[in-house]
């Protein structure tokens, strides 16, 4: 339990990644705030969370918007004081070749995936520059790494991730902050089988064939757990993670080497 006493807020918390960081981070010990737009959705995870004997706050949270974002985070300060552990999960993915990528879908895709990291991230930073400890862990992609086709508008807010995780932990790298990214290939969530739903609709593909697709993209032939992610985030919430910070860690199964 090395993170007891300890408060953990995951967006995008109601399903997937983020419903399974938010159960990992609560069996490692800390009261874990529950926050993303489907509010049955959070509210399940937190029962789930309460039912192993932690405490659970969900809250509502739409990263795209700022006015939602203060509201949320001022509201774990009521209620808990703020959180010492941010897990940016919540996001979006779409696939379209550049050039028929509309302006509307790659500006969804930025406000989501990168202005919504960055808003969250300043939000928790005053808690924990005036508490001197905190963790930021920025759920990114293999996609931020590597390009792939399709997904201009998604790789690219991805990289823009990776190079804010990047720049914003070498700002805080005195306080006792530290500020990662976690880089999943195709995960066995929703995203994924919407994922194996494109791929049937573009082509004849079965789904067998589609889940085949997906598998070849790592040399593990395989498609990763949400717990595998889980398991990273905490790992790098923890006390002894200190000394890593500005990373990019992959969980593909060797597909990118960097």
């Amino acid at each position: 339990m090395e993170l007891l006493g300890k408060t953990a807020l995951v967006t995008g918390g109601g399903r997937g990644i983020g419903r399974s960081c938010a159960l990992a981070l609560a069996r490692a010990g800390a009261q874990v705030v529950v926050a993303a737009r489907t509010t049955t959705e959070i509210e399940e995870v937190a029962k789930e969370i309460e039912a192993l004997g932690c405490r659970a706050l969900a809250v509502s949270l739409d990263v795209s918007k700022l006015q939602s974002v203060e509201a949320a985070f001022q509201q774990v300060v009521e209620k808990w004081g703020g959180c010492d552990i941010l897990v940016n999960n919540a996001g979006i993915a779409a696939s379209a070749p550049i050039a028929k990528c509309s302006e509307e879908l790659w500006l969804q895709i930025i406000e989501i995936n990168l202005n919504g990291t960055f808003r969250c991230i300043k939000a928790a930073l005053p808690t924990m520059l005036a508490r001197n400890w905190g963790r930021i862990i920025n759920i990114a992609s293999i996609a931020g790494k590597a390009g792939a086709p399709y997904i201009s508008a998604y790789a690219a807010s991805k990289h823009g991730v990776l190079g804010l995780t990047k720049a914003a932990a070498q700002d805080v790298a005195t306080k006792n902050i530290t500020i990662n990214a976690i880089c999943p290939g195709y995960v066995e969530t929703d995203m994924g089988e919407k994922a194996m739903n494109i791929i049937m609709s573009k082509t004849s593909a079965s789904k067998e064939q589609a889940r085949a697709a997906l598998e070849q993209t790592t040399p593990q032939k395989r498609l990763f757990q949400p717990e595998e992610v889980a398991f990273l985030v905490v790992a790098l919430a923890s006390p002894l993670a200190a000394g890593i910070n500005g990373q990019a860690i992959n969980i593909c199964g060797g597909a990118v080497p960097y």
